[in-house]
């Protein structure tokens, strides 16, 4: 059958105006209909939080389940249900919380769940609450003076857990969030969408530099595999390797040439210009990486599960709880 975007849709989002979750639904259905993944085989999880609402709004298997455990049940849904095509939906505060153990051993185990990081850098369900996202000196409530905590970054802690894909995009960026989204479903393997996106009434202006198309023109670098390191409204400046870093150079000057600028490789082992591509910010003067960083293909656990039953089914002298009796001395009592 031929899905369409409808095919997917349910209820009504009760978000505030001007959320990112709305943008970000209406991609995640236009994803799920150009993969062509029938409702029937696609499950979203979530846990606790404004985007942990979203599975009411999808006509698929769905569950929110408690705060910070949506990876727990992610996983077992993938492991009980291997045909399934399993979307984890978290905030960062739901997700790197109280659920960062769950995400970093999901990553070390390369569960095949697609997990999606919703990243406003605050706790809104709870009203405003500074979340582990949230940047040092960050006023909020439960923060009034400023925290005096470094966040964490979603890349950094993906790359540290041995992820095997990153990629991120901007809520209201439908094609880059679409493109991303599909990447991350035909992977096979822990996937981690990182999704910038606003909250207006708590912290309205987190990505403001990049939230804007303009924005993005100026301030961010769409990678894609294969292709050249190169932004700009322009595409006047690229990126070339200073030492064991990076560095922004202007196209034409200073005797830079199209054939110095890195092109980017999504599939390489080797993880360290990806997690440079995926650190770098506008506060250090360098654009904001977008589209898929990583993706690298490695053995699932979930895959791996099977295949270990089947090898010690295989050795086993019993295969069901009948020929197991039978297996050991029997007695008959009369």
């Amino acid at each position: 059958m031929n899905y369409t975007v409808n095919d997917y849709k349910k209820g009504q989002p009760r978000w505030c105006p001007g959320c990112g979750d709305h943008s970000f639904l209406a991609s995640l259905q236009k994803a799920m209909a150009e993969l062509g993944v029938p409702p029937y085989q696609t499950a979203v999880i979530s846990g606790i939080g404004c985007s942990s609402r979203l599975p009411y709004y999808v006509n698929t298997y769905a569950m929110q389940t408690i705060h910070g455990r949506a990876a727990a049940i992610a996983t077992g849904v993938k492991v009980a249900n291997p045909e399934l095509t399993v979307w984890q939906v978290s905030g960062d505060g739901d997700g790197l919380a109280i659920g960062g153990n769950h995400f970093i051993h999901a990553m070390r185990r390369n569960v095949d769940i697609n997990i999606i990081l919703l990243n406003n850098r605050i706790y809104g369900l709870t009203k405003g609450q500074y979340s582990p996202t949230s940047p040092r000196g960050f006023v909020s409530k439960s923060s009034p003076y400023g925290t005096v905590e470094d966040p964490f970054r979603p890349a950094e802690l993906c790359f540290g857990a041995r992820g095997h894909f990153f990629a991120r995009a901007v809520a209201t960026d439908s094609t880059g969030t679409v493109h991303i989204l599909k990447a991350a479903a035909q992977h096979k393997g822990a996937t981690v969408c990182e999704i910038l996106q606003n909250c207006v009434i708590f912290n309205n202006g987190a990505h403001e530099p990049i939230y804007t198309r303009e924005g993005r023109e100026r301030n961010a670098i769409y990678v894609e595999h294969g292709k050249p390191l190169v932004f700009g409204e322009q595409k006047q400046y690229g990126l070339v390797q200073e030492g064991f870093g990076l560095k922004v150079v202007e196209i034409g000057k200073d005797g830079y040439t199209l054939d110095d600028i890195l092109v980017h490789d999504a599939h390489c082992q080797d993880n360290t210009l990806q997690l440079k591509l995926a650190m770098m910010d506008n506060e250090h003067g360098f654009p904001v990486a977008l589209g898929v960083i990583r993706d690298v293909e490695a053995p699932t656990y979930d895959e791996a599960i099977y295949a270990q039953i089947e090898e010690v089914k295989a050795a086993k002298p019993y295969h069901c709880f009948e020929e197991l009796l039978e297996t050991n001395d029997i007695w008959e009592v009369k």
